[in-house]
């Protein structure tokens, strides 16, 4: 999934590449904090995948979005967004029987499965041990989607969880916990854009599929998103970085 990921921000760069590959690489983590452009992202990469000319895309999240993301692909073509398939579980048992239920599912198999929001569904002190189920479930549904798929195909895993500047440890033991599932790993961190705009940097840490990588990711008053390339990321982001954004996305 780091690759898609890599692809959508060198394309919203002067640095595009335009390649395209099919493949889907291991789960990918995508951490930050609040309002930190990580549902933009998200759907950058559905839009990405939907394009790709394989299955439909799963989009499970906790409600519906408010606004499409502006600047998120090069164009909102109608046929990607009609293989962006949305689910709303309202709840974590609702979640966890809509993971389950897929091993039954049939019709078309999703390329990429996506979860916004993990952190809502880990509300209400569940513990370490029902956080390691939801983490392996879901890895386990995108392998099963990936053998109904056929040999050599496989269904992408891509997951974002919102951090906390101020977490407590429960809040720590969770996330480090969640961590270990995801070989690949995003982190955004806020920096000053200007008056009315919003600035992310995006250190991408793809584990064993390729180099790490590193963006700015810039979005306008009016929702615009732009994409800077940077230097390759060489040291972990910190976690305490607040995002001193308005919530928005």
């Amino acid at each position: 999934m780091a690759e898609t990921l890599r692809r959508v921000l060198n394309r919203g760069s002067a640095a595009g590449t335009g390649e395209n590959t099919a493949e889907s690489g291991p789960p990918l983590l995508l951490l930050g904090a609040p309002g930190c452009g990580k549902t933009a992202l998200l759907f950058a990469a559905a839009l990405e995948a939907a394009g790709e000319g394989r299955g439909p895309v799963l989009f499970l999240t906790r409600r519906p979005l408010q606004s499409l993301p502006h600047g998120t692909a090069r164009t909102l073509e109608p046929l990607r967004l009609q293989k962006i398939h949305f689910q709303y579980p309202p709840s974590t048992q609702e979640l966890l029987r809509f993971l389950c239920s897929a091993h039954e599912a049939t019709g078309p198999v999703p390329s990429l499965l996506l979860l916004d929001g993990l952190e809502e569904y880990l509300t209400g002190d569940p513990g370490c041990q029902e956080a390691a189920y939801l983490a392996a479930l879901l890895l386990d549904t995108a392998a099963h989607f990936g053998h109904r798929a056929g040999p050599n195909r496989q269904c992408g895993l891509m997951v974002a969880l919102q951090t906390q500047e101020e977490a407590d440890g429960g809040d720590t033991l969770q996330r480090a916990l969640v961590q270990r599932y995801f070989p690949a790993q995003c982190w955004l961190q806020a920096y000053e854009a200007g008056l009315g705009w919003r600035g992310f940097q995006v250190f991408l840490e793809p584990g064993e599929s390729g180099p790490r990588a590193e963006w700015r990711v810039t979005f306008r008053p009016d929702g615009e998103m732009t994409v800077t390339p940077g230097p390759n990321q060489t040291r972990e982001p910190s976690l305490h970085t607040s995002s001193g954004s308005r919530g928005q996305l």
